[in-house]
């Protein structure tokens, strides 16, 4: 497998070593061994599927407390993965990475607890596979606006209007969540 690293400390790319031929592929998308191996020794509790239209952009999301490690990927689509850290005191505050995840390269998001999430579907019928390292709890969760100026997040928008849930564009911006909590 493949690690590609950020600038950002926590954030992987991962590309599974995929094993094809005329009747199709075979990867391991999860290893705890080898995932340990790079930094990913996590016990995940939750596993969740999301499908999204072209267009849908989803967060930045996050629980606090009980953060959540997300270990994603996309099984049909495409997607613009964004992680942003939001814990206190790390030198990246506010920072973001981000990856083009696809179904046809078959790469993995690593995004660490103390994270943000969010993601915009570039393609119909986008599958969004999460890994998570703690249950969802709804008493805990919050939101920053995905469109935030201060986060200056590099969303490809080029001919898509995004689709935004009322709860997401109702979300604080950076600045107004990290004053209030």
């Amino acid at each position: 497998m493949k690690v590609n690293r950020f600038a950002l400390e926590g954030p992987l790319e991962i590309e599974p070593r995929k094993f094809g031929d005329a009747r199709g592929f075979f990867l391991e998308s999860w290893s705890r061994r080898a995932f340990a191996e790079i930094g990913i020794d996590q016990d995940f509790v939750q596993d969740n599927h999301s499908r999204s239209a072209k267009g849908v952009l989803r967060g930045l999301h996050f629980q606090d407390p009980m953060p959540q490690g997300k270990l994603v990927r996309v099984s049909s689509g495409r997607a613009w993965d964004v992680a942003v850290d939001i814990r206190r005191g790390s030198p990246s505050f506010g920072q973001w990475a981000a990856v083009e995840l696809s179904a046809e390269r078959c790469n993995l998001f690593w995004v660490p607890p103390g994270f943000a999430h969010g993601f915009l579907s570039l393609a119909d019928d986008t599958d969004f596979l999460y890994k998570c390292t703690d249950y969802y709890a709804l008493e805990h969760e919050g939101a920053i606006r995905w469109d935030d100026p201060d986060l200056a997040i590099a969303w490809p928008l080029e001919g898509i209007v995004p689709q935004v849930s009322a709860k997401d564009e109702r979300a604080p911006s950076f600045r107004e969540w990290s004053a209030g909590s």
